[in-house]
């Protein structure tokens, strides 16, 4: 009788070991989760980056102003009789090592 409850319960831990850790355990699947989670997480900040991208292209696309503001900002352009003004900092007086 001993004997077939060792085995019964054998066989027990060994079902349950594959149920909580083999191919396709509750730690497997809670990896999966976690794993989809994180990528969920990626997708919606991708999502907002690619939604910004899109309004700006549409800016560009549809008026002047967008194009203008480029123009200034990185080409360092200005309309015509407009005046250009460049403030430029004093130079720093060298520091007195006596």
């Amino acid at each position: 009788m001993k004997f077939l409850a060792y085995i019964l319960t054998a066989l027990l831990l060994l079902l349950q070991y594959d149920l909580w850790i083999g191919e396709g355990s509750v730690y497997a699947l809670w990896q999966i989760h976690h794993g989809l989670e994180t990528q969920r997480a990626e997708n919606r900040g991708l999502q907002v980056r690619n939604d910004a991208l899109a309004a700006e292209v549409d800016d560009l696309k549809r008026g002047n102003d967008a194009i203008e503001e480029r123009a200034r900002s990185e080409l360092g352009m200005i309309k015509q009789n407009e005046t250009f003004v460049q403030v430029v900092p004093p130079p720093e007086k060298p520091a007195n090592t006596q």
